[in-house]
């Protein structure tokens, strides 16, 4: 249990630095790429067979240099995150039909979903950060919320498994406790930090839900990955957290979601937000 404090204190300063560290944006920068490598080489190892793993090594590098060349050119952004919006669709019914069909099992469709996710998720980050710290630590917090009120309340309250193939601990009690914690968190947080109008705080709460599922979402479907390719963590450089992919599951699904619904549905808010 102490391993595993010490260990999220240190990823904490980690963040900090990121968000708000000085010679901004060089330390964000320097963060999101890190965390894309690590990933990216933890994402080698959900492939189906060593032989793959060794011989796609090449993933991590190209992943790398994709993820610096896409933070360049914002106007494909939007795309970027469409596709992983899409993406993360397809993969619910991937989860709904786990174990007795798994069709994204190969290393093409592996490594093609793991490279979208990933560059998106970065891309969204980053633009999100670009909107204001601040805006992106509470879409951060979106994810933390929705897991740990769906932890504490499925431990109280749940009865009903949500996908026990996969998840065999989440409940549909549990779920929707997450839900109503986030709803909660996001009025505080407009309160205390964004100051929205009522009809785009309407929009904020139904971007922060949607979001929300996503991220429980990503969680699922990073442990059917996991459960395929028998391992119990996606690595082990995070002592008591098993690896990065582990801690960033969640975040590879919301925040590409996040981003996108932001830009379509509040657009005109941008400006608004990165002022605060």
């Amino acid at each position: 249990m102490w391993q595993r404090v010490k260990t999220a204190l240190v990823l904490l300063v980690l963040v900090a630095v990121g968000l708000f560290g000085p010679g901004q944006p060089y330390p964000m920068l320097a963060l999101m790429l890190l965390t894309a490598t690590l990933a990216a080489r933890e994402w080698l190892g959900l492939l189906p067979d060593a032989q793959s793993q060794r011989r796609y090594y090449w993933f991590i590098p190209v992943t790398l240099l994709a993820a610096i060349a896409v933070l360049r050119f914002k106007e494909f952004w939007p795309v970027l995150w469409a596709a992983a919006s899409l993406y993360w669709v397809v993969s619910f019914f991937w989860v709904k039909q786990f174990p007795q069909r798994t069709p994204w099992f190969n290393t093409p469709t592996l490594l093609a979903s793991g490279g979208l996710s990933i560059l998106a998720a970065v891309s969204a980050i980053y633009a999100l950060w670009q909107v204001g710290p601040l805006f992106l630590l509470y879409v951060f917090g979106i994810v933390w919320i929705a897991d740990s009120g769906a932890y504490f309340v499925g431990r109280k309250l749940g009865r009903r498994k949500l996908i026990p193939q996969v998840s065999p601990n989440k409940t549909v009690e549990g779920l929707l406790g997450g839900l109503a914690l986030v709803m909660l968190y996001v009025i505080l947080a407009d309160w205390l930090l964004l100051g929205f109008h009522e009809s785009q705080l309407i929009f904020l709460i139904v971007i922060s839900l949607i979001t929300a599922l996503f991220s429980v979402l990503g969680d699922l479907v990073e442990s059917m990955h996991k459960r395929q390719a028998g391992v119990k963590d996606s690595g082990t450089l995070l002592p008591g957290h098993g690896g990065v992919l582990d801690r960033i599951d969640s975040l590879l699904s919301a925040t590409p979601v996040f981003a996108l619904g932001y830009l379509v549905l509040m657009p005109q808010l941008l400006q608004h937000a990165g002022g605060r």
